[in-house]
């Protein structure tokens, strides 16, 4: 039995389709510690802050 190439390359495009909505649906899973890492982030200039102090942009305080 003689397979096609317009039913190969059907083949791989759905398996290649199934592929990138598994890999979709893993990332958008909560990973542990994401919450955390949100509150580590400065709300006014969105950048990570690095131990207990200020922000360096001035405008976000770490309360």
């Amino acid at each position: 039995m003689r397979v096609l190439a317009s039913d190969m390359m059907f083949k791989i495009v759905t398996l290649f389709l199934v592929g990138i909505v598994v890999l979709a649906m893993f990332g958008k899973l909560r990973f542990p510690g994401q919450k955390r890492l949100q509150s580590a982030k400065c709300p006014a200039c969105g950048r990570y802050r690095i131990g207990k102090g200020p922000c360096s942009c001035g405008k976000g305080d770490r309360g």
